[in-house]
């Protein structure tokens, strides 16, 4: 007692500023650190003896204190009460059911982290950033190559699909059962080399990396690995592996693309005259890949078994069954045409289809169980086919728009060297270097087992968009040599089939908005999903737990968005040193203000959130973002901080704080807070002032776009990966060869231009200054031959393909080494 009359002498003798500053300190370190209940509540106490408050004010504390860390208490007189209220208001969204299979499907991994506000760096830097097994490295550098070197793109086209050489050669090697386990006869490959597949046949030939894909992503291999009965895997995984049957899956309907409940293909059970069950089928169905010459058809439908055949009710709900494409009442053959794209592309029909009960993947007990299947396979496969193919359209315009800068002069100089060319140039460097990042990133996750759903449609998202971007910006650089179809051109069909990329696998717009947020905040957020359960099942012990930590969670977000915001991350720290470290200080600044303000978000809108798609796509965004840039800080640290690396690795991550500032600058302008918003524009005024980043500046992307046009080990990495033919006369050979000879002549160059700054020489084009310049002895016969060849190889790469008008009319192709489009001159030095 003595002790204790001291300790309240002396708070009494503090003077009050000080008294009221330490509460205040105290507090923010508090809600900064997430102190828990019981240490608010002692904190408290400290701060009334402080400020030497009367008796009643102490009685009058204690009774919220006990309230709320009683929790039998607190539900009763608290939780169940707020729990009836938002039952009331219908506050929390009404979830569905394939909503809820959809939420639940895969898992959270390391987007928990970036959603909780206070990620744990050391858990993200842990993640494994992988390489190819031997067996992998081998199988890429043998057959994938092989096979690039087979197709040609230009005569896919023209032709509208492979040769039947080239068909037998992919069933042959086992491009179909990438994904099959090796009892079953296949590859049994890894995400990671499944994904660098796809990436190096895409960089070669669209059509050929989609052909790939698709039988190895949601199919009927995809789907019988995880779901299928052993008898079916028996039968259907070794002929799937060896090509002898050739799968597609029938999900898309005229009216049910995103939204799977608007499908209205359906099947009914019913007991034939052997007494055996059987499946009537009816379906419409269009968008399917590989339709057209399928041989097994993997089909979604509604499924109803009016007497009860199956003892699992009337209406089982969306049902997968693998229908063989010569079962009667299949109608296959026709096909779509999607933006001219060679391609297999088809609607298929069904009339009164009947197959076993057996041909449902899973048996009788995978009866209704189609939708749940399907969203945890697409919660992995969005992270690979799709980002693996767009990849390939950045690598490869990172390659032939860094030679093209550097072949192609205009005003005498090479366009590399202009302002207006090096900022897309730096774009589509920078955007390829965080691409990288991530695929090697979620890859890596989706091999230890995770399926993280949301991670997933960022990357097909954000791939697939910032591709777009890629090559519309190589397209605008390369200008006519993009514009001009024909052999040479390595361009136009992925700017022409880019839409499609954009449009499967769930449309971009309902991706960004639905998925990466609207099922995210729920998912992926620490308590929501706990809460909207709670309130469903009526569960007060449930709800209780999970709404007061959320509480919680709130405010420490709030004080660290706060702190971090005014101390631009400092305060949090960093788990490196090195170039990496404040970006490291900002992610953790991002996730607190996204947490905070996510909340906000809930909070505001409710139930309705989901409606508010403009708001949710810009929280998908700061996602999005964190997502790549935590990718990109993996991959610097995984790769050895390369000094050759810094400037594509700064201008990454200095573009990935600009997107989640100018995300945040959107939020705060639009968010509606009833009562509130007028606080949250002025936030608005703070953070354009103090902004998390700003557009890489003008420096640093012209450095990128130098590296870009220089040969070497750093701009092989950047592109390592993609498919590079050491032919010449091909499309991307003839521009390699143009660079390596150029480079190789630059010394010769630089005699030349100095001998004309000091008139020696006229100003003139390189090749008529060849002469005087032997002449004056001012190069050697050598290197003039150098010049030439180096002269005829840029006037070569620059050539665009013609055609004459029979050709054109009759769509007869050129032959692929384009004999025949050069000029006299360029043909007597090539």
């Amino acid at each position: 007692m003595e002790a204790l009359s001291e300790l309240f002498g002396f708070f009494s003798e503090v003077p009050l500023w000080a008294s009221i500053t330490a509460t205040v300190i105290i507090a923010i370190g508090f809600a900064y650190t997430g102190a828990p209940l019981w240490l608010w509540a002692i904190a408290g106490y400290v701060g009334l003896i402080g400020l030497d408050a009367p008796q009643w004010l102490f009685i009058a504390y204690t009774v919220p204190v006990l309230v709320f860390n009683i929790k039998p208490v607190r539900r009763v007189l608290l939780s169940g009460p707020i729990m009836k209220l938002l039952d009331a208001l219908n506050f929390l969204p009404t979830i569905s059911q394939t909503e809820q299979t959809a939420i639940e499907a895969g898992n959270v991994w390391i987007e928990g982290e970036l959603f909780s506000g206070k990620p744990n760096f050391k858990r993200t830097l842990e993640q494994p950033y992988p390489d190819l097994t031997k067996e992998e490295q081998e199988f890429l550098d043998g057959p994938v190559e092989k096979v690039c070197e087979m197709v040609n793109d230009w005569d896919v086209f023209v032709r509208k699909d492979f040769t039947e050489e080239t068909w037998d050669f992919l069933r042959k090697e086992g491009f179909f059962g990438l994904i099959i386990p090796k009892k079953y006869g296949g590859l049994e490959f890894s995400a990671t080399a499944h994904s660098a597949i796809v990436v190096k046949l895409s960089s070669r030939c669209g059509p050929l990396g989609t052909t790939v894909m698709v039988p190895n992503s949601l199919g009927p291999a995809e789907l019988l690995n995880h779901y299928g009965t052993q008898k079916q895997k028996d039968y259907y995984l070794p002929r799937l592996a060896a090509g002898v049957e050739m799968p597609c899956f029938a999900l898309t309907e005229p009216n049910a693309g995103s939204d799977a409940g608007g499908m209205t293909s359906d099947g009914e059970v019913f007991k034939g005259e052997n007494g055996e069950l059987y499946l009537r089928l009816n379906w419409n169905k269009r968008y399917i890949t590989l339709a057209a010459i399928s041989t097994v058809l993997g089909l979604a439908f509604k499924l109803r078994d009016p007497e009860n055949l199956l003892g699992k009710g009337e209406d089982l709900g969306i049902t997968c069954a693998l229908i063989p494409s010569d079962t009667e009442g299949v109608v296959l053959g026709k096909r779509h045409d999607p933006l001219g794209v060679p391609f297999y592309n088809c609607p298929t029909h069904g009339h009164d289809v009947v197959v076993p009960v057996d041909a449902i993947i899973g048996g009788k007990e995978g009866a209704g169980n189609g939708w749940r299947m399907l969203m945890e396979s697409l919660a992995v496969g969005r992270g690979i086919s799709l980002p693996a193919s767009s990849l390939a359209g950045a690598k490869l315009s990172t390659r032939v728009v860094g030679a093209y800068a550097a072949i192609r002069k205009q005003f005498g100089l090479n366009i590399g060297k202009f302002e207006g060319i090096e900022e897309p140039m730096a774009r589509i460097g920078g955007y390829t270097y965080f691409m990288e990042a991530a695929r090697k990133y979620t890859t890596g996750g989706l091999d230890q087992g995770e399926k993280p759903a949301v991670v997933t449609a960022i990357a097909k998202y954000n791939f697939t968009e910032h591709t777009r971007e890629i090559i519309n910006d190589a397209m605008d650089i390369v200008g006519g040599a993009g514009i001009s179809r024909g052999p040479r051109n390595v361009f136009a069909h992925g700017y022409i089939s880019l839409p499609i990329a954009i449009t499967v696998e769930g449309a971009n717009i309902l991706t960004r908005t639905l998925m990466i947020f609207g099922q995210g905040a729920i998912r992926c957020h620490p308590y929501a999903l706990n809460e909207i359960n709670a309130l469903m099942d009526k569960d007060v012990k449930g709800f209780d737990d999970n709404f007061w930590a959320h509480i919680g969670h709130v405010g420490r977000n709030k004080a660290r968005s706060f702190m971090l915001s005014i101390t631009r991350g400092y305060l949090a720290g960093s788990p490196v040193n090195g170039p990496a470290a404040k970006y490291y200080r900002k992610m953790a600044w991002a996730s607190a203000s996204f947490a905070f303000f996510a909340d906000i978000a809930l909070g505001s809108y409710g139930g309705g959130l989901k409606m508010k798609e403009k708001i949710a796509g810009r929280y998908a965004d700061i996602l999005s973002f964190m997502y790549l840039g935590t990718a990109t800080l993996r991959r610097f640290e995984a790769e050895g901080r390369r000094k050759e690396d810094l400037d594509y690795f700064k201008w990454s991550m200095d573009y990935v704080f600009y997107r989640i500032q100018e995300a945040f600058d959107g939020i705060l302008r639009e968010i509606k807070v009833p009562g509130l918003s007028w606080g949250f524009r002025l936030v608005g005024i703070w953070s354009r002032l103090n902004p998390i980043g700003t557009y890489p500046s003008d420096d640093l992307g012209h450095r990128v776009a130098q590296a870009m046009q220089e040969p070497g080990e750093a701009r092989d990495r950047m592109t390592d990966g993609m498919y590079i033919p050491s032919d010449p006369t091909e499309a991307v050979g003839r521009y390699e060869n143009a660079l390596t000879l150029i480079t190789n002549t630059n010394p010769v160059y630089k005699k030349l231009y100095t001998a004309m700054k000091k008139r020696e020489l006229p100003k003139d084009s390189f090749l008529n200054l060849l002469k005087p310049a032997l002449e004056k002895n001012i190069i050697t016969k050598a290197e003039a031959e150098m010049v030439e060849k180096a002269e005829a190889a840029r006037t070569d790469a620059i050539q665009v393909d013609e055609f004459t008008l029979e050709e054109y009319m009759n769509a007869t192709p050129k032959s692929p080494d384009g004999e025949g489009l050069k000029t006299k001159e360029v043909d007597s030095l090539v």
